[in-house]
């Protein structure tokens, strides 16, 4: 066991490097984004065209794939053989294209409606921009199906840096664009662009497929009984998953009326910096434990199923903590480092500064939702997520409601981060119920974690004050303020962990000393 728990960790630590090297590289993205067209028209319309497609995918194929697919193709593997498995994994991906096919074709037609129902509070130059746009984007749909296919097939065979390194090649696309020719196609070059980089997500899974031995084979059988079990258990989980796209887009609905339509830039340059940082850790750790919990479950191996979401709860409540205060505190002064320049003036950076601050209050709720709906699903269970993500959207849209006209874009992203935190909590109840995956122990380390968070809050708090009174250039102030704050957090927080001996920081400890002494 302590052998698989070590591969465990270092699939999870080249993923997490692999991701935060995408993540960068996004961040870079968005940061031309941002310098080129700040929080005008051609960025609203874009960043909403771009979402929608994305959207649509989540909400109707994405539950299929990362909840459906990958249990039903681990069943296939263990009961009856790679070939099997195989042949599953061909036929699933012709129904997938087939299936984004016609929902693209749905898109290009029914563009103008759709855009309206997303963005009703677009002027009407804005909202036909975003119309043409959006019908060069949805074939992305097609492309995001075949690929998190593949991304399903990989990682259900232990493979998880190639599915990793996805949204490099994407990026790597768009930032070429933005380098070299955007002065000359702006913003429908870019759209362009951007459909070039979501299919590069698709083939660069090619040659590690190809070295697994997988062979696609056209295959189109909609009542064999791998893809009926598939489709039996993505209903209810479809829409249990729901709850991140559903809520994004509420969200930009609601923002769409702030600012002239700048509140929808400034909610998405916002959610790019928290997606950034919790993404690295969060859905690097949920997606490796993912098939492992699969199995798990088909082996009914219960003892180690409840240990291994536990461990991991108890390893993410100790990122977590020091990431969220910390992002809370240094939120104006990471927008406006990452974004103020060109067309993005103080008023951008104050209004994104304000979502991201909010955003930061779900941060706990945010990774236990992702780690227990992944649970849920190994066992084949959809039901509890369904429950869960309904809540969650209809509390998002009551606070958006209440929130948006008081607070804007801060009302905005409060109603996203308390809806995810209702949603893990109701995800959490259940699980704990059937697995204890909380005992004593487990909640003693995790209320020592927070203890030294809130310490390292009130020294990153002085520290930035210090750093502020020293009355240094603004450029240099905010890249100062962040450096210096961030090192000594992580110094402080590790130094009361240290002294309250939370295992996790012993645990690392003793990593670090095993790794010198070899």
């Amino acid at each position: 066991m302590e052998k698989e728990n070590n591969g465990t960790v270092k699939a999870a630590g080249f993923m997490m490097v692999i991701t935060l090297v995408g993540k960068i590289l996004g961040l870079v993205r968005e940061m031309f984004l941002a310098g080129k067209f700040s929080v005008g028209m051609e960025a609203s319309a874009f960043l909403t065209a771009s979402q929608i497609p994305r959207i649509f995918f989540d909400v109707v194929f994405a539950s299929a794939i990362s909840a459906s697919f990958i249990p039903i193709f681990n069943e296939y593997l263990k009961k009856y053989g790679k070939k099997a498995a195989f042949e599953l994994s061909s036929n699933f991906i012709t129904i997938m294209t087939f299936l984004t096919g016609i929902i693209t074709i749905f898109g290009i037609i029914f563009a103008p409606y759709i855009t309206n129902v997303f963005a009703d509070g677009f002027d009407r130059q804005t909202a036909e921009l975003c119309v043409k746009l959006l019908r060069i984007l949805f074939p992305t749909t097609i492309f995001t199906g075949i690929a998190f296919s593949l991304v399903g097939i990989l990682q259900s065979m232990d493979e998880f840096n190639i599915p990793a390194a996805m949204s490099i090649a994407s990026n790597v696309v768009i930032i070429l664009y933005f380098i070299f020719l955007n002065d000359v196609f702006g913003v429908y070059g870019l759209t362009v662009a951007f459909l070039i980089g979501w299919l590069m997500q698709a083939v660069i899974q090619f040659p590690a497929l190809l070295k697994k031995g997988y062979r696609y084979s056209f295959c189109f059988k909609i009542k064999d009984d791998g893809i009926k079990k598939i489709f039996a258990l993505m209903l209810p989980v479809m829409v249990g998953t729901w709850v991140q796209p559903i809520n994004i887009a509420i969200n930009t609905k609601f923002a769409s009326r702030l600012f002239n339509g700048a509140g929808v830039s400034a909610i998405n340059y916002a959610n790019t910096i928290y997606s950034i940082i919790i993404g690295v850790f969060v859905l690097s750790i949920a997606n490796v434990i993912f098939p492992k919990l699969s199995r798990m479950s088909i082996s009914n191996d219960n003892e180690n199923f409840g240990n291994t979401i536990s461990s991991t709860m108890e390893a993410m409540a100790f990122l977590i903590f020091p990431m969220a205060l910390g992002l809370m505190v240094l939120s104006e002064n990471l927008i406006s480092v990452v974004y103020q320049r060109g067309n993005f003036d103080d008023f951008a950076v104050t209004i994104t500064s304000r979502a991201l601050f909010y955003f930061s209050l779900g941060m706990p709720g945010f990774a236990i939702q992702n780690i227990l709906s992944r649970a849920f699903y190994a066992e084949q269970n959809g039901k509890t997520p369904l429950i869960s993500g309904i809540v969650s959207i209809v509390v998002n849209v009551i606070l958006c409601e209440a929130l948006y006209g008081k607070i804007d874009v801060g009302g905005l992203a409060i109603a996203s981060a308390v809806s995810q935190t209702i949603s893990a909590v109701i995800l959490f109840v259940p699980m704990q119920i059937k697995n204890k995956i909380l005992n004593k122990k487990n909640i003693k380390e995790i209320l020592k974690m927070l203890i030294a968070a809130l310490f390292m809050l009130v020294f990153i708090v002085i520290i930035k004050n210090v750093v502020l009174s020293l009355g240094m250039s603004k450029n240099i102030e905010g890249i100062a303020v962040i450096c210096f704050t961030t090192l000594s957090g992580i110094v402080v927080y590790a130094l009361c962990a240290m002294a309250l001996k939370i295992n996790m920081m012993t645990n690392a400890l003793n990593i670090i000393a095993s790794l010198k002494r070899r």
